[in-house]
This record gives structure tokens, sequence and C-alpha cells, in this order.
């Protein structure tokens, strides 16, 4: 027993020896997905930033964590679907996000060696997003009575490089499904409003988030890297 406690006490020392962390921001621009507008997956048409917070546990695993914020919008004259040109609804809303979960490196990502590097990684977590209730006055948006709140599953594709010894560059596409479906004001929450929902109810509302990272590396060196 004695040996096993020591055994987990040393692994747990090189561990902290060996973590390195990254901080930095996310710029580009957002998409929304829903029942207004466009439905295209990926045509980033407002501004989009936030800020990045990495723990790097293995060349190959990070912790991420990250606050976001990006305007939303949708504009049915835009929609390439003829019934959402001839309803010619648009919306305007702003979402505020924080967001934690793992990313993870197609290859060995070692931020402690000095030579360029270079590797594809996916990201999936767990996210909060802060957004507006909306409903509609036909053809006018006005805002409900309450800011809404709903968790939401982030995903992101992507890639990065090192440019400096301790910065990092990245480019990403990243999904965002939300557990609401009232963000471009088709479903209001509120019973009152439900007799101007329209749209699919049977499907939640999505936003995109497409653009760079830059990253500033700084922590201890694992010991076999003297």
């Amino acid at each position: 027993m004695h040996r096993l406690i020591l055994t987990i006490l040393v692994f747990t020392a090189f561990s902290t020896q060996a973590q390195i962390h990254e901080i930095g921001v996310f710029a580009g621009g957002s998409n929304f997905i829903g029942d207004v507008g466009k439905t295209s997956y990926v045509n980033p048409n407002e501004f989009a930033f936030g800020m990045i917070y990495k723990w790097n546990r293995s060349p190959r695993h990070s912790w991420r964590a990250s606050i976001s914020m990006a305007k939303i919008t949708g504009d049915d004259s835009n929609s390439e679907i003829t019934s959402r040109q001839q309803r010619d609804y648009d919306f305007e809303n702003t979402v505020k996000e924080v967001a934690l979960g793992l990313e993870f490196n197609f290859f060995d990502f070692d931020l402690h060696q000095l030579e360029r590097q270079f590797t594809p990684y996916v990201f999936v977590g767990l996210a909060y997003t802060h957004y507006n209730g909306l409903f509609y006055e036909s053809p006018n948006v006005k805002k409900s009575d309450s800011e809404h709140g709903t968790l939401s599953i982030p995903f992101a594709l992507g890639v990065k490089s090192n440019l400096t010894k301790n910065l990092i560059v990245g480019f990403e596409v990243a999904p965002r499904y939300t557990f609401a479906d009232d963000i471009d004001g088709s479903s209001p929450t509120n019973d009152k409003l439900k007799n101007v929902a329209f749209g699919n109810v049977n499907s939640n509302d999505w936003y995109v988030f497409t653009g760079f990272t830059l990253t500033y590396t700084f922590g201890k060196k694992p010991c076999f890297c003297d």
C-alpha cells in the first residue's frame, strides 16, 4: 500500500511539472442556423471574439476553457428557401458563452520543442449560452420580457502551428448545438406567446464560430526537456 501511495505521489508530481499553459484570444465570424435566414453551416456574417485558456496535459490533449461573445443575425431575404424569402423575417441577437472541454491533437504537439510543429485538432465540451429571448409581431422582432440561458454542446475542428517559442496560431470552425429554439424568436418559451411560434419545433438552434486563435504559452518545462 505504501508503495502504491508513493507511486501515485511521484506520478502526480511529475504531471504537475510536465504541464504547461496557454492563454490567448479568438477572433473571427459567427453565423446562425435555425428557422430564420440561411441554412448554410459555415457562413460567417457577423463578428465574434473571445478569450481562451488551455491546460496542456500531454502533447496530445489539453483541457480548454473559453469565454466568447458574438452578434447573431438571420434574414429570410438572404435564404435559399423560397418560403422563407416570401415570409421575409429577420432578427438580431447577442450570445455570450462560457465553455469547458477537451482538445485532442491528431499529431504530437510538444510545446517544449523549438522546431516548427503542425497538427489538426478536435474539441468537444459543454457550454452555457446567454441570450435575449425574442418573439415576432410580424414582421418586426421584439425582445421578450426576460433574458434566457441554455446549455450548449460546442464542437471544433481546426489546425494549429507554433509561430515562435511562445506563440501558437490556429484556425478553427466551431459549431454550437443549443438546447434552445428561441434565439431567432421562432419558438418563444413564454406560454402567452405560443400563438406566434413558427418553424420546426423539433429542431433546436445552432450557431457557428469560424476564425483564428492566438495563444501565448507559459509554465514549467518537463524534467526530461532540460
